[in-house]
């Protein structure tokens, strides 16, 4: 009988060949509720690491809020979604739903 090597999960470090940068994340309406400020600044190489260590940070109302929140980054949306390429002095802003009447 053989043994199958143990699988490693990559982390943020082997996910990406890309340099880390510094990009600050930027929260508003309940999505600054939620993590109980209104900006972090993150180590991440894309916009997806970013919000995986924002969901981590800020646990499951965060979470919450999130997953029906717009995400942009530089005031546009991002056009590789979770894949984009996060550069230094980045800003990344969670814009969750408006509501009113």
């Amino acid at each position: 009988m053989s043994i199958a090597p143990a699988r490693i999960r990559p982390g943020p470090k082997h996910r990406h060949p890309e340099p880390v940068a510094q990009v600050r994340l930027r929260l508003f309406a309940g999505a600054r509720e939620a993590a109980g400020r209104s900006a972090d600044q993150f180590e991440a190489g894309t916009l997806g690491d970013v919000l995986e260590q924002a969901r981590d940070a800020y646990g499951e109302p965060f979470v919450s809020v999130l997953g029906a929140a717009r995400v942009w980054v530089n005031g546009d949306e991002p056009a590789d979604g979770d894949a984009t390429i996060v550069s230094d002095d980045d800003e990344v802003a969670v814009l969750p739903p408006v509501s009113g009447g």
